[in-house]
């Protein structure tokens, strides 16, 4: 039977049906698998059994769902949640292979990431075939297929994310690509907006769109110098058309307005704060956004549950553990770093990415339950400097950790030092880092990110998913069990359950705030004051009511762009995706309540 740890009836369905392997008796045995499988890399695998045991015990850290789903097992799976697939080459040939590799990603549990801007316009006619291209949108939906045919199989539930240029002729069909009920719906989609189109949408100028000159027919006419995915230099492109910035940019948000799609990703922002920028150039993330990744990239995650550091919760007194953060940081760092070793790979190409820059995402949640238990206000200058604090602090220690295991292990195998402590990240590093790095090397070149953290979240006892605030105090959902049933739980928000248990009687603190009455600005506000301390990206959904003007919901974005994010996700309720978060096991990746870093 379930131990005491899982104490909560949703925990104990989350673990029966996701993380349970054969007749473990409890939560116990399944951290006990983990921690094996992943000491089995070291030199002393006994001592480090133990202390990931530690690690886990208690939900201080909670590792990504295919680690512990995986982990130990004689699955073939991968313990990676997310890959970014390669390019895709506009061919037939290239078409088919690469949704051949996507299958088999899916297949063993991974999910998948496309930038699909590498592929023709919708009408062009190529130029060596004759035969004229359908257009990307029209093989996404090959993908979808693929998707929805993987999971008929008994695989887990799948996730991809679609990206396409600002910039790419068929950017207005990608856009509305999802418009329909039912039309793709195993995909997330996000359009890379460029740092130009947003001046050009600030001067009210033209834009063109393009596409690489050399996979054109007929004659030239205008062309430009762009970068291009599957190009190493900026290529000549021909201009197919022109369009006003503005009235694109509109297009974009009318679409996220009525239907929650597309995302936005500042993809110059990306590539201009990545660790690795001088051998990488990044066009597509895992589903959830919080993992920007190269071609054939890994998404390796795990998050610290921050409600677990906080002394006299509810008090005057209550204070963050620091120490224990960072003890508990320094250990799960060296925990992900194992998985790359001891995880298989779908593809050779994935295991040479990982193992080439040893990326982990060390990410944190349960932050508005922390704050809540600090008596911090989620919309206030304080709940802001606190959570910056934090991260700053789990950041800090993972680099020091990092540089201890190049030290003990080596440095990452595409390490440069020279290069490396040239990025704008890894400059802002304290000066005893960075003298770390140019001494020791590091393990990992990347070692942040925050994910949404749906499911683990409801298994650690409900606390906040990711840096979300908290969605509702109470309510109640609908589980679709294995057996096709329905079942309803009730669940409770940890701190919330937690100040019950302390004080039965009285108002609450005005620090319980839910998320439907919080200004879309706060929202903003936290995702970009953990930003600076984040390697990667963060994912995060901003929640706005139905009834919110358009103008005001398009200054959302723009806004964003002005704070220096990586990207933005809203969520307004429409008639396609229903309300702001579904009550039934079905929804889509991008928006149900079990969201995870899929």
């Amino acid at each position: 039977m379930a131990s005491d740890f899982l104490d909560t009836p949703i925990a104990r369905d989350v673990w029966a049906r996701r993380y349970r392997y054969g007749e473990e008796p409890g939560i116990e045995a399944t951290w006990w698998r983990v921690a094996r499988a992943l000491a089995t890399v070291e030199a002393e695998p006994a001592v480090w059994e133990r202390r990931f045991v530690e690690l886990l015990t208690g939900f201080s850290f909670l590792p990504g769902g295919r680690i512990l789903a995986g982990a130990g097992t004689d699955r073939q799976v991968t313990l990676f949640n997310c890959f970014v697939m390669g390019t895709i080459e506009d061919s037939l040939d290239g078409i088919f292979e690469a949704l051949k590799e996507g299958a088999i990603t899916m297949q063993q549990g991974g999910g998948v990431g496309y930038d699909f801007s590498t592929l023709r316009p919708a009408g062009t006619a190529a130029r060596h075939a004759g035969t004229i291209a359908s257009g990307p949108v029209s093989f996404m939906r090959i993908w979808d297929s693929m998707c929805a045919t993987i999971l008929s199989t008994g695989a887990r539930r799948g996730a991809m994310m679609a990206t396409l240029r600002v910039d790419h002729p068929d950017i207005e069909a990608f856009v509305d690509a999802k418009h329909r009920s039912g039309e793709l719906t195993h995909f997330n989609c996000s359009v890379l907006v460029s740092d130009a189109f947003m001046a050009a949408v600030h001067a009210d100028a033209d834009w063109a769109l393009v596409f690489p000159e050399l996979a054109m027919s007929g004659p030239a006419g205008e062309t430009v110098r762009r970068e291009w995915p599957g190009f190493e230099e900026p290529v000549i492109c021909r201009v197919v058309r022109r369009v006003r910035a503005r009235e694109l940019w509109e297009h974009i948000m009318r679409a996220t307005y009525d239907h929650a799609e597309p995302g936005v990703l500042f993809v110059d922002r990306i590539n201009q704060w990545n660790n690795l920028a001088d051998r990488e150039r990044i066009t597509a993330t895992n589903p959830c956004g919080e993992i920007p990744l190269p071609p054939f990239g890994a998404c390796d995650l795990g998050s610290i549950n921050l409600t677990r550091f906080v002394s006299n919760p509810f008090t005057s007194r209550a204070t963050v553990d620091h120490d224990g953060l960072e003890a508990t940081v320094r250990l799960a760092v060296r925990f992900l770093d194992n998985v790359i070793d001891a995880s298989s790979f779908p593809l050779s190409a994935q295991a040479e990415q990982a193992r080439g820059s040893r990326r982990i995402g060390l990410g944190i949640t349960g932050l508005a339950d922390t704050l809540v238990m600090l008596g911090l206000h989620y919309d206030s200058p304080e709940a802001r400097e606190q959570a910056g604090e934090m991260m700053q602090a789990i950041t800090h220690a993972a680099y020091r950790a990092s540089i201890d295991l190049a030290r003990e292990k080596r440095p990452f195998p595409f390490f440069e030092a020279a290069r490396f402590l040239d990025r704008p990240f890894v400059r802002a590093l304290p000066g005893d880092i960075r003298a770390g790095i140019a001494r020791d090397g590091i393990r990992n070149s990347h070692l942040t990110a925050i994910a949404p953290t749906g499911t683990i979240s409801l298994l650690a006892g409900n606390v906040s998913s990711g840096i979300e605030p908290i969605f509702r105090r109470e309510l109640y959902r609908s589980v679709v069990t294995g057996q096709g049933h329905s079942e309803s739980f009730r669940l409770e928000d940890h701190a919330w359950r937690r100040w019950r248990e302390l004080h039965r009687h009285g108002p609450p603190p005005d620090a319980f705030v839910e998320a439907e009455a919080l200004p879309p600005e706060a929202h903003l506000a936290m995702q970009a004051a953990l930003q600076p301390f984040v390697d990667s990206a963060i994912s995060k959904t901003i929640n706005v009511p139905e009834s919110m003007p358009f103008t005001d919901f398009a200054a959302i974005y723009q806004r964003a762009f002005e704070l220096g994010l990586k990207g933005c996700t809203t969520y307004r309720p429409n008639p396609v995706t229903g309300a702001v978060l579904k009550e039934v096991d079905t929804a889509t990746p991008c928006c149900g309540v079990e969201r995870e870093s899929d």
